[in-house]
């Protein structure tokens, strides 16, 4: 089926970063496969994360489908677009159907996104993740890539005002080893070994990140343990 929606979305993203000169750095782009299906499990620090994430997919030449709540389905803006874009709506009251759907898509040859925090870490850590992707990604029989974004945080997190004209922000997006997982394997093991993979990730964008905080009033968008202000995990 012809991709309508999707590329348009990508290169308006795309122009729209140019203009802010936002420092993308991709590492590990490679590492997702280029054709069949793979689940995407990423940390979550910002409101944009599922776009850069997508980004982050783009030296790959895939789409990423991800999986978000359904109000955001409802939203008169951004229902249609992540209708059009494919993305796949999740009822937290029955997420059975959510998940059929996105194994279904998986083994279909697709990439999906997933958040496992279920949640923006205030903390900017990777707190307890749920273990969907690792039963997603056994159910299919397709990697499981774990990812990491930083520097989101700055542009628009939770308890924050939105920053979306901040100029000259470094976005890092960091790709580690796809894990293989088999139907037969201790989902909790695997979503622990997941969790450790994410947050040496994580660990590696910020130690690699280009900037400090200007002053001690902008320390809120590092971790306690970086000597930021955010609260503890």
């Amino acid at each position: 089926m012809a991709e309508l929606v999707y590329p348009p979305v990508i290169l308006f993203a795309k122009t729209m970063f140019r203009a802010l000169d936002l420092r993308l750095r991709v590492d590990g782009g490679e590492r997702l496969p280029r054709r069949g299906g793979a689940v995407i499990a990423c940390n979550h620090v910002s409101y944009l994360d599922f776009i850069f994430c997508g980004l982050g997919a783009q030296p790959a030449k895939r789409l990423v489908r991800f999986m978000a709540k359904e109000q955001v389905f409802r939203h008169r803006i951004a229902g249609p677009l992540m209708r059009g874009m494919g993305h796949i709506p999740v009822d937290r009251r029955a997420g059975r159907a959510s998940y059929d759907e996105a194994v279904a898509r998986l083994r279909a040859g697709e990439v999906v996104g997933v958040f496992p925090e279920a949640t923006i870490s205030s903390s900017f850590t990777v707190e307890d993740i749920k273990s969907g992707a690792v039963r997603m990604a056994a159910a299919a029989d397709v990697p499981l890539v774990p990812m990491a974004v930083w520097g989101t945080q700055r542009l628009w997190t939770k308890g924050h005002p939105r920053t979306l004209t901040k100029r000259h922000v470094p976005i890092s997006v960091l790709l580690g080893e796809p894990m293989r997982v088999s139907p037969g394997e201790d989902a909790d093991a695997l979503t622990r070994e997941l969790r450790t993979r994410m947050a040496n990730l994580l660990d590696k964008a910020q130690a690699e990140y280009p900037e400090q905080p200007s002053g001690s009033g902008d320390r809120w968008w590092l971790p306690a343990h970086l000597g930021g202000t955010a609260p503890r995990p």
